[in-house]
């Protein structure tokens, strides 16, 4: 089979294991460890739910951070970028990731327990390059899907040039944890009392009306924003 013949799967990456993340030294929560979860569902929930990533590596003694689109399949994370990038490059070893979903702002009536509700994972481990070509193509798929579900078997795929100038590194997710916070304020007894709106301002990510480019040309009908609805979006839970 050509590599430009492989069909593009349209799916939700099931888990490859129900069982729950083992804690290591490096992953398990100390400071309000109950707001800790190791569920693999959880982790997974967060991580598809988030449209982007921060990637944490060390390069040259220097640490560096950036964000990039990530997709999971199954127990791993994919994300890729120019295969002339300094930094991608580097990506080539140990590696920490982590997502964050605010899901609302929380305000107290004292300023010492303003706080956000939010949900958040971090994974730990070393990144490799995928190099076999049918796997890439998949990862790069599957990014695209991530962003906008059905799109990779809407768009034009990637030719032989692209790929040859694209790098795509997987992360096997096997050390990983997530915190949540959820609920309203939690506020000293002395300050119930205390004359101020206390409560949570719900936050969430909403896609507008989609806006056509200035060169579209052909009679196309654009997805409509609830097309992009992604998560819960519950901020008050808890």
């Amino acid at each position: 089979m050509e590599l430009f013949d492989i069909p593009v799967v349209v799916r939700r990456w099931a888990m490859d294991s129900a069982s729950p993340f083992s804690p290591t030294p490096r992953t398990e929560l100390h400071r309000i460890p109950a707001r800790g979860s190791y569920d693999r569902a959880v982790i997974a929930a967060i991580l598809d739910e988030a449209l982007y990533c921060h990637v944490g590596f060390v390069d040259g003694g220097q640490p560096v951070v950036i964000p990039t689109i990530h997709a999971r399949i199954g127990d791993e994370l994919v994300f890729h970028g120019a295969r002339a990038s300094r930094l991608l490059r580097a990506l080539a070893g140990p590696v920490c990731v982590t997502v964050t979903l605010l899901d609302g702002l929380v305000l107290a009536r004292s300023a010492f327990h303003h706080s956000m509700n939010y949900r958040s994972v971090v994974v730990l481990g070393v990144a490799e390059e995928v190099t076999d070509p049918e796997r890439k193509l998949a990862a790069l798929d599957a990014i695209v899907e991530h962003v906008a579900v059905g799109r990779a078997g809407i768009a034009r795929p990637a030719n032989r040039k692209e790929l040859a100038a694209t790098r795509v590194m997987s992360l096997p997710l096997r050390e990983a944890s997530a915190k949540i916070r959820t609920g309203p304020p939690l506020d000293e007894p002395e300050d119930l009392a205390y004359p101020c709106w206390a409560g949570v301002v719900p936050l969430r990510t909403a896609p507008g009306e989609p806006i056509s480019a200035p060169d579209l040309t052909g009679d196309f009908t654009p997805p409509g924003a609830a097309d992009f609805a992604r998560g819960r979006g519950d901020s008050q839970s808890g």
